[in-house]
């Protein structure tokens, strides 16, 4: 699973100054560029470990079935609506007694429908995301977006280099989840 780029959280200014200690910048006229490197490097950890660095609300569409199936995003913490997609794209709310839904130990939200009746597609909206914020993201985690934000930041001008450093990888992943198609 991809996630969308344009979805990472805005980072406050104590991970920018963070970036800007790890490359010794003492001044502030690329705090923004910083910050949108930062919400870059934020975005490929996210893609590597399979998992929502910030928790946030987000919304997955799904077909008609039966059997559980599986949210998009990781950890979920908490599946808050579900929602019934007719076919000419009226939503309305599920009665709880139309679904289940569970959380297992990994993280992972299911949703299973009991009648799918009249229903083009769900839409369900949850939580998901290891953290509440930057602060409490796990400190390798950190640590490696904030690296890599400054080889980013190191190599924007397309200087010629060997790639990432790879102590990135190594601080994530330990937290990467992977699904087997």
């Amino acid at each position: 699973m991809i996630f969308p780029p344009d979805d990472v959280p805005a980072v406050p200014v104590e991970l920018i100054q963070e970036v800007k200690d790890f490359l010794r910048l003492d001044h502030n006229e690329d705090d923004d560029a910083i910050a949108q490197i930062l919400r870059s490097a934020a975005y490929l950890c996210e893609n590597f470990i399979g998992q929502m660095l910030i928790a946030r609300s987000v919304r997955d569409r799904l077909p008609v079935r039966a059997e559980w199936q599986k949210l998009k995003r990781r950890p979920v913490q908490a599946i808050t609506l579900v929602e019934a997609v007719a076919a000419d794209g009226v939503i309305t709310d599920l009665p709880a007694t139309e679904y289940a839904i569970d959380i297992d130990s990994d993280g992972v939200g299911w949703v299973k429908l009991h009648n799918a009746g009249p229903v083009h597609r769900i839409a369900v909206t949850y939580d998901a995301g290891l953290a509440a914020d930057w602060t409490v993201i796990p400190t390798s985690l950190r640590q490696g977006v904030v690296r890599l934000a400054g080889y980013f930041y190191a190599n924007r001008d397309g200087v010629e280099t060997l790639g990432p450093p790879s102590a990135v990888t190594a601080l994530w992943r330990p937290h990467r989840r992977m699904r087997l198609a």
